[in-house]
């Protein structure tokens, strides 16, 4: 079985810690994790581990913010990424191809699998890098769910050698805007985009405001503070390949805090 340190540790204490380091920035669309589109279809090398879920709960949380896995869409095709890849919470929602190479022992020829980043495997500074550390820097490390490990692998592979390459996400209708908060404080959690995936910079707009800039609180939850009750709510939303995509009136006047809204959709 993989190391217990490559399971996905995420959870609040780096959430937390995630929070503080972001809770006051967003992200420009000229981050270096930019895909361009060169390289965004490019197989480059990696390893990969998996986890076993043991109940239910382990398939809700995740430094990405999406909650319950299942009910936001994206069910086990999910990926935890090691800190060399995981970007501060920039990457969540982008969307990798993976295939097992160099063992012909373990795995299962002419496959491979589509995932969504949706956690983030913290390092274990107590083993080195190439000694038990599969997440520490500067490995580029992919945990699994292990019903998607076994669509390119046997389990009994443990920490496989694999090719992966940044792809387009298709999702089925629109983006997904879920509102939160209390008072004047709204966190809104973005989710099912399509395209590249991951989310560089958000606005959002009343009937009676301008555009307003969001920043990343951590993963794709995104806040803001202002009085927006009682408007219409419209949302501007920018990969980080620079693509935007705008939908007004998102969210009607009488919205309330826990709903969710679907918007616009990016070309896949």
């Amino acid at each position: 079985m993989p190391a217990l340190e490559t399971t996905l540790s995420l959870l609040i204490l780096f959430t937390s810690l995630l929070s503080t380091a972001t809770s006051h920035s967003s992200f420009s669309s000229s981050s270096s994790s930019s895909p361009s589109s060169s390289t965004l279809y490019e197989w480059r090398s990696a390893r990969a581990t998996y986890y076993a879920a043991a109940d239910p709960r382990d398939v809700v949380g995740g430094a990405c913010g999406y909650g319950d896995l299942v009910k936001s869409g994206y069910g086990m095709a999910t990926v935890g990424l090691s800190e060399a890849m995981f970007e501060r919470g920039q990457i969540c929602g982008a969307c990798f191809e993976l295939r097992c190479v160099e063992d012909l022992r373990w795995c299962i020829p002419g496959t491979s699998i589509i995932v969504t980043a949706t956690n983030f495997c913290s390092p274990n500074y107590g083993f080195t890098p190439d000694g038990g550390g599969h997440c520490n820097p500067p490995n580029k490390h992919f945990v699994l769910p292990i019903e998607a490990f076994e669509k390119i692998a046997i389990w009994k592979a443990g920490n496989m050698p694999v090719q992966y390459r940044r792809i387009k996400c298709r999702k089925e209708g629109g983006i997904r805007f879920t509102i939160d908060g209390a008072g004047i404080f709204i966190s809104v959690l973005i989710r099912n985009v399509a395209g590249v995936g991951d989310v560089a910079a958000v606005k959002i707009k009343g009937s009676r405001t301008g555009w307003l800039p969001m920043g990343r609180n951590w993963g794709q939850n995104w806040h803001i503070n202002a009085d927006l009750k009682h408007q219409p709510l419209s949302f501007e939303v920018t990969s980080s390949d620079g693509v935007t995509v705008t939908s007004f009136n998102v969210a009607p006047n009488n919205w309330n805090f826990g709903q969710t809204f679907e918007g616009k959709q990016f070309d896949s």
